[in-house]
């Protein structure tokens, strides 16, 4: 396997220890990971009690050489614009910052690592939500 862009619940079921979760990250080459990824861990991390701990073990994870955080650009922009329309027209939107992690795995050329299901209404995106997904 190649390189994988992780959602939010993925990176929650990764630090719960889920097995699924631990076996897809550890088959990655590379791991990326959008900034409004982080944006949204981050404002959970806020919102409990454990913000601090939660920084550092993130912080860790990003340290990692295969772990890369991707911003989002004006060819993202793009790619942003034409997944609203289709799933605007096909009558299933998704949430906004969905809307962007599909985007940018469609410019890196990488599936999505997620437990949402709604990613798979993105045409052309390549879903992983399990180890199973990433044999040929």
């Amino acid at each position: 396997m190649s390189g994988l862009v992780l959602d939010t619940n993925a990176y929650a079921a990764f630090k719960r220890g889920t097995r699924e979760a631990v076996e897809v990250l550890s088959l990655a080459d590379e791991i990326v990971v959008p900034v409004v990824v982080l944006g949204e861990l981050l404002a959970g991390f806020a919102c409990g009690d454990r913000e601090g701990r939660n920084r550092r073990e993130l912080t860790e994870f990003l340290d990692v050489a295969r772990v890369r955080v991707a911003a989002v650009d004006s060819t993202t922009a793009s790619w942003y614009g034409r997944i609203y329309f289709r799933l605007r027209g096909s009558g299933r939107p998704i949430p906004a910052n969905d809307l962007w992690i599909a985007a940018l795995a469609l410019q890196e050329g990488l599936p999505v690592f997620s437990y949402d299901r709604h990613f798979e209404h993105v045409e052309g995106l390549a879903i992983v939500a399990r180890s199973e997904d990433l044999l040929p």
